[in-house]
């Protein structure tokens, strides 16, 4: 899956693609390189962004549906104009702009808050019959700082208990098993360590009987590792090996699915992983 911001504030490239027509060209160079599937996002959720409004406050977000489909669909035409065939997903949390999305051609939903942020998600999807990524996300962006510590085991079960409740909802809302993938959310109210707890034992959650989606390409926790062997910050555009080894480990460790900033080289990381997995079933 690889990833196109259409946002001015991305943590790893915003602003590159905020152009329609910037991210048209890019969403089609990472086709040609091999990407299977786009995913189209138009609203930061970096820490501290008021992604999913403000807890408890009514404060809405920062992007509303308006500004965000006035990004989003220009793009999303563009695409499928230039590549009718292209499998598009769509990064968002609120049913309104999943409507207009889907009706526009996207074939996926991809809620980074496990349709707990918009009530009405669920239902939309399941009237579209879309395919959904349901992502674990410990609280909104604005809390994530202040999140208390857990350890491997509680970690886990955070997790599992939360994606095995949005999966829940989706088939409440009659969306079909088949149509869910879930997202175990690296980065998403996930303190540095945690998301390597969770890397190493993500295979476990594969007992929630869906596919997983690994997204761990850029995110700040590897480049807290790499700051640590060069004593400066790592900015995300030069987290690109570290990404191949996470997200190398996230496929051996059962993703299925694997969201990448950068496709050439990380399809090449995955035919080596998958080889490996193969391997293994044959010995």
């Amino acid at each position: 899956m690889g990833v196109v911001n259409i946002t001015p504030d991305s943590f790893s490239d915003g602003g590159l693609f905020l152009a329609p027509e910037a991210a048209v060209d890019h969403a089609l160079k990472l086709i040609d390189d091999g990407a299977d599937l786009i995913d189209l996002g138009a609203e930061s959720t970096r820490p501290g962004s008021r992604a999913g409004g403000v807890a408890g406050s009514g404060q809405p977000p920062t992007v509303g549906a308006e500004e965000e489909l006035a990004r989003l669909l220009p793009v999303l035409k563009g695409i499928l104009g230039a590549h009718p065939d292209a499998v598009v997903s769509v990064d968002t949390y609120k049913a309104s702009t999943a409507r207009a999305v889907l009706d526009a051609g996207a074939e996926i939903v991809n809620d980074v808050s496990g349709f707990l942020w918009d009530r009405e998600m669920s239902a939309v999807c399941a009237e579209f019959g879309a395919g959904v990524v349901l992502m674990h996300s410990r609280g909104r962006p604005e809390e994530w700082q202040a999140q208390p510590q857990l350890g491997p085991n509680a970690l886990l079960e955070t997790v599992r208990r939360g994606l095995e409740g949005s999966l829940a909802t989706a088939q409440s809302a009659g969306i079909p098993h088949d149509a869910i993938v879930l997202d175990p959310g690296y980065g998403f109210g996930k303190r540095f360590d945690e998301n390597y707890a969770l890397l190493a034992r993500q295979a476990e959650l594969l007992a929630l009987g869906r596919p997983l989606l690994a997204g761990v390409s850029r995110k700040s926790f590897l480049g807290q590792t790499l700051a640590a062997l060069t004593g400066a910050e790592v900015p995300a555009f030069a987290r690109e090996s570290a990404s191949l080894a996470a997200m190398t480990t996230a496929i051996l460790n059962g993703a299925s699915i694997v969201r990448v900033h950068v496709v050439r080289p990380a399809v090449e990381a995955a035919r080596i992983a998958d080889a490996v997995l193969a391997a293994s079933r044959t010995t």
